[in-house]
């Protein structure tokens, strides 16, 4: 029904699933290993008592934790209610912590932002109102320059809505943790990142009309996430309309924008594609990203380290189903627009050439600023090269086009192999609380 009493209803549920993340579902590994020693580490901020390998048994850690007192942590994922797409990034973290822990830590879920919005997350972490959260530094980039900068130059990756998505929340994993400006910014505000940089779903114009060639942007108003996705925009002659994500339904269905660039797990959650059917993608290049994080606050340095250990691990752990709910919800929306009398195509290659130049000069302006590597851009190039390499000799193949994802992509595939994967081969690990 494209209603505005339908575009309402949906408001809280997609405020947070706008900018949805990794997170889901992963079964911890049962890899030799021992309580007593943290393993796999060199992270900071160690409690008190012993910790245990990665990939202990659940005996050893069962030992770990016997003396310790039982805790409960207060977590806000991104998903607006336990009905959401997304609400598994909250509920399989739930699980996997309480369950490797013996239940001697306990998950109290709070959804929908109820305690702090986007703009207070971050000092409800710090004052200790919210234990664990997912946040979006990408909304206060004076803050958090080294993401916001990162978020920038990650346009450079190649796009696909499966593999594409991997390589990119890999990649953005991985330059988060290697950037000692990101981390030191955290510890600032008394944070502690569990995720630094999640990369979520890609960038992807939604319209009302086709937009076809270069003609078509002149003056398009479209709706943004980011300042670099400002300018980009600009840049193609479209006019960037700042726009709460809850307002993008009515918006589109009255006319007041003709576009939204945003994520697709969104758009097909709250039926934009009933009022903005036509869908456009990059593949060469992307839109730049507009990074989320996952972040523990200050009580997490206080608990004994192998709670910390165990919180840290089921994060990392926890980005399988994280990522099949974007790739499952990007499938989602190419049959919803399809099911509209959508066009699903790429951009004209001379509207990606432009994405792709001006990227890299708001990747240059973005090195300038002194957050990120001056090489950053053949350092995200290897490494998305790297990661593509890995996780197709994992079977995570593009089968097909974008336009045809709905029918070539199966929807029973399991992300365990990835999220095993990018954790241990990746930077993570060796930040693990120790």
């Amino acid at each position: 029904m494209t209603s505005i009493r339908r575009s309402q209803s949906l408001r809280a549920k997609t405020l947070a699933t706008a900018a949805a993340a990794v997170g889901l579902t992963f079964a911890l590994s049962s890899c030799a290993g021992s309580a007593g020693s943290a393993g796999g580490g060199g992270g900071e901020g160690s409690g008190s008592g012993e910790g245990f390998e990665y990939g202990a048994s659940q005996e050893d850690v069962n030992a770990a934790v016997e003396d310790l007192e039982p805790i409960t942590i207060t977590f806000q994922p991104s998903a607006a209610s336990q009905n959401s797409v997304m609400a598994p990034a909250g509920t399989v973290f739930k699980e996997i912590v309480e369950e490797r822990s013996n239940g001697k830590i306990t998950v109290d879920i709070v959804w929908g932002q109820a305690i702090a919005g986007y703009a207070e997350v971050h000092d409800a972490l710090a004052d200790g109102r919210i234990d664990v959260a997912y946040t979006l530094p990408v909304y206060q980039p004076t803050e958090f320059p080294a993401i916001n900068d990162l978020g920038t130059a990650m346009a450079g990756l190649p796009a696909s809505p499966y593999l594409g998505e991997l390589v990119a929340n890999a990649v953005g994993n991985e330059l988060g943790w290697a950037n000692q400006n990101a981390l030191d910014q955290y510890e600032e505000k008394g944070l502690t990142p569990l995720t630094p940089l999640a990369a979520s779903g890609g960038y992807y114009s939604v319209c009302s009309k086709p937009v076809e060639s270069a003609e078509d942007w002149d003056g398009l108003q479209v709706r943004i996430a980011s300042t670099a996705q400002s300018a980009q925009v600009q840049h193609l002659g479209g006019s960037p309309v700042s726009l709460e994500y809850t307002e993008t339904f009515e918006a589109l269905q009255r006319g007041t924008v003709d576009c939204t660039l945003g994520q697709l797990v969104p758009s097909a959650e709250a039926g934009i594609f009933e009022v903005a059917p036509h869908l456009g993608y990059t593949t060469d290049s992307s839109f730049s990203r507009s990074p989320g994080a996952y972040l523990a606050g200050s009580s997490f340095k206080d608990m004994p380290l192998a709670y910390q250990q165990i919180i840290f691990d089921g994060n990392a752990l926890a980005a399988s189903g994280g990522m099949k709910a974007v790739i499952d919800g990007n499938a989602a929306a190419v049959a919803q627009a399809k099911e509209n009398n959508g066009q699903v195509a790429p951009f004209a290659d001379e509207i990606q050439d432009e994405i792709s130049t001006y990227s890299k000069e708001l990747t240059q302006e973005a090195v300038s600023n002194g957050q990120i590597d001056e090489n950053i851009e053949s350092i995200i190039s290897e490494a998305g090269e790297k990661w593509a390499k890995e996780f197709e000799e994992l079977g995570y193949t593009d089968e097909g086009e974008t336009s045809e994802f709905d029918e070539w992509y199966d929807t029973n595939t399991d992300y365990m192999d990835y999220a095993r994967s990018s954790y241990e081969n990746g930077e993570a690990l060796s930040h693990r609380p120790s």
